[in-house]
């Protein structure tokens, strides 16, 4: 009798760890929520979005879970970097200068740089970037590099506009303090659906890979998990009908009215059914 009470006992540290072990199977996913279609805090309060409806999905694959938090670019590669925060989504090119402070995912997106301008303003690429034009974008990104590199640098006489966020590079836009926004082509599309004021006059071809990151040294092991994910989502429906979703062009509030309705499957862990029922929302006359 002894003996099979300390079998029992036995079993059931072993659950008990066990249990321990998937409660500690949550990481933080930091992410700058002020770029849509990327990633955004919706009107109730979601915190929605590409990057990190990837994310979600990928987890769900990958048997693990996620807490999504707002992050400050400023501090989101250094905070990944030292463990402060597990992972980081948040429409990031891999480079070389981030890799010295984070490991990179496989490559999941490849975008360009738009030149957005006021409708009407009769600039096109060429005039918008000439010499005495005030450009802005947000403080490090690869926008505001472009900028500083492939004209500053190389003698062009335009002035860089930094900004803490690209919504308020935008609002300067519109309010006539720049002449031009230089920010990745997806996000500029989303800022011209949102505000008719705005046009894209040009995309400036850099090719650049987003990728998804995690700690230095990846101490917990997520880089095959994350990259695993990418692979297993790549090759559902469910890839699709998130670019459907959120690259398609609706409108941001239409997006997050069908990202509530479906997040139902969400929560009955559907990768599919949550990805097909998103785009049909998004996308409904």
């Amino acid at each position: 009798m002894k003996r099979n009470l300390l079998v029992l006992g036995c079993l059931l540290a072993v659950v008990g760890l066990c249990m321990v072990s998937a409660a500690a199977a949550t990481y933080k996913v930091a992410s700058d929520t002020t770029w849509p279609p990327f990633e955004w805090q919706a009107g109730g309060g979601q915190l929605i979005g590409f990057d990190l409806d990837v994310m979600r999905l990928i987890a769900i694959l990958e048997g693990y879970d996620i807490e999504i938090v707002s992050y400050s670019w400023d501090s989101i590669f250094v905070d990944v970097g030292n463990g402060s925060v597990d992972i980081g989504a948040s429409g990031a090119t891999i480079t070389a200068e981030r890799e010295q402070v984070v490991d990179f995912s496989a490559p999941y997106w490849t975008s360009n740089q738009a030149v957005m301008v006021m409708a009407g303003s009769d600039l096109n690429i060429a005039t918008a970037l000439a010499p005495g034009m005030k450009i802005g974008a947000q403080t490090g990104t690869t926008g505001a590099s472009w900028v500083q590199e492939q004209l500053i640098d190389k003698g062009v006489d335009v002035e860089l506009v930094t900004f803490a966020l690209y919504p308020f590079a935008v609002l300067d836009l519109v309010n006539g303090n720049v002449d031009a926004v230089v920010q990745d082509e997806p996000a500029s599309r989303a800022s011209v659906a949102a505000d008719a004021r705005l046009s894209i006059v040009g995309v400036i071809e850099t090719g650049e890979q987003f990728g998804f990151f995690v700690t230095s040294g990846d101490p917990n092991g997520l880089l095959p998990k994350i990259n695993d994910g990418l692979l297993k989502l790549k090759a559902s429906t469910a890839w699709a009908d998130l670019i459907t979703a959120y690259m398609g062009g609706a409108e941001l509030p239409k997006i997050e009215a069908a990202w509530v309705a479906a997040s139902s499957y969400l929560a009955a862990k559907d990768v599919v059914g949550f990805a097909r029922a998103l785009a049909a929302g998004a996308t409904a006359p």
